[in-house]
């Protein structure tokens, strides 16, 4: 080894001067080459965590993205309506479990198949509450008119798949509800007939047409629309024909089987889907027949079986109550005609309800609820702390019997006697 190392240095000094001066050119012309190439490329920083690929979290964790990601993902009309609420845009509540948004009361005049603009923004606003499922509690269109022919009752039903229902299919959201007086009066005549028996059929026919599918699971649809009970996840629905002041006995035993059946059983909540409340709370329905017969038997067999809420619709003014153990879900109006509450010099407002199931929280629901002209937020603190209707006091949902003052149950009493003011 050590004979190759010197043979090979003997050999270098053998090179000349020119071929040595030529070989330290090349050297020095390949270093100038590589140095230009070099600088004529493209900064290349240092990979960092942002490089990788993302994914989109706005659905599952709202409040890890930022505003301007999140709107970004938003239509145009929808992103004008949040832009309209203020220089904060809208209010997005902390999701729950399981969300809701909750409608009501869309109709117009008698047999009307145009809409106010708020059903239109309702619509319009639900990729931004992201809900997983839509709620209605009757009063869909704008019958209960013996005039109208079965055209105008199909022509309604038409307008309401434009603004609502088809908009909901084509984003793949399930559609819960319950019959409203306008959309099939359940009132009967003396012989025991329904009076608006053609509303029912008309009602029935486009329920059961498989191109207006709800996109509900059913557990029972045997007398769907009017009768029938379906799950989302761990919530367990019941829809009763609250159309009219009073259910019919068979009715009520299905309604008792249907909240023990293994699926109600299973069900981490029970909510009850009817148009007309237990319990008076606005001017003009203050009256018999304007709120369900025997309130408090009805109460008493709900709480029974456990039902947590009754989402209500038809006195037209949002009220978070509660009676008992029950929770009364009084649902504001996106239609026509704002009704003020008993008793309360308050301005009546339009309103729609996000509500969010948090399995965890002992209370199980959270209220959101906008005035749907203005998109404000409707505080509870805004609202009376009890309404005294006709037949029975109700009570605001964070307030319990106790926090009342002396002065307001006597004024209760002074209304209603003792016997009708108590939760």
């Amino acid at each position: 080894m050590e004979d190759k190392r010197m043979g090979y240095g003997r050999s270098l000094l053998l090179v000349s001067f020119s071929n040595w001066f030529k070989v330290c050119l090349h050297v020095l012309l390949g270093l100038c080459l590589a140095l230009t190439l070099h600088g004529c490329q493209p900064n290349q920083p240092t990979p960092s965590a942002s490089d990788a690929p993302t994914i989109d979290t706005a659905e599952t964790a709202p409040d890890a993205a930022t505003p301007e990601s999140a709107d970004a993902a938003l239509p145009t009309d929808t992103q004008a309506f949040v832009d309209s609420a203020g220089p904060d845009g809208l209010y997005d509540p902390p999701r729950g479990d399981i969300r809701l948004v909750v409608i009501s009361d869309l109709n117009s005049a008698y047999g009307s198949t145009d809409y106010d603009p708020e059903i239109d923004k309702a619509v319009a606003l639900l990729p931004f509450w992201k809900p997983d499922m839509v709620v209605c509690s009757g009063d869909m269109v704008a019958g209960q008119d013996p005039t109208l022919s079965e055209a105008q009752l199909n022509a309604m039903w038409a307008a309401f798949d434009d603004h609502v229902a088809a908009p909901l299919r084509q984003a793949n959201l399930p559609y819960g509800f319950t019959i409203g007086n306008h959309d099939a009066s359940g009132a009967q005549g003396v012989s025991g007939g329904f009076l608006f028996e053609r509303e029912r059929t008309v009602t029935r026919n486009y329920w059961d047409d498989p191109a207006h599918d709800s996109n509900i699971e059913f557990v029972d649809r045997n007398d769907f629309p009017f009768y029938y009970s379906f799950k989302f996840d761990d919530v367990f629905f019941l829809a009763w024909d609250g159309s009219s002041f009073k259910i019919p006995q068979d009715k009520l035993d299905w309604v008792e089987q249907a909240l023990e059946s293994p699926e109600a059983q299973s069900a981490r909540i029970k909510i009850l889907l009817g148009h007309l409340p237990l319990y008076a709370i606005t001017v003009g329905r203050d009256l018999p027949g304007e709120v369900m017969a025997n309130a408090d038997q009805l109460r008493e067999m709900l709480e029974r079986h456990n039902v947590h809420t009754y989402i209500s619709g038809h006195h037209h003014a949002y009220y978070p109550g509660h009676k008992g153990d029950l929770q009364l879900l009084h649902m504001g109006i996106l239609g026509s005609g704002p009704r003020p509450f008993v008793g309360s010099a308050l301005q009546p407002r339009k309103a729609l309800t996000v509500l969010d199931i948090n399995f965890d929280d002992p209370e199980l629901t959270t209220y959101t609820t906008y005035d749907m002209q203005t998109l404000a937020l409707i505080e509870f603190e805004e609202l009376p702390r009890f309404i005294s209707g006709h037949n029975g006091m109700v009570l605001r949902r964070d307030v319990e019997m106790e926090d009342l003052s002396q002065e307001e149950r006597s004024l209760c009493a002074s209304q209603l006697g003792a016997e009708l003011c108590r939760a």
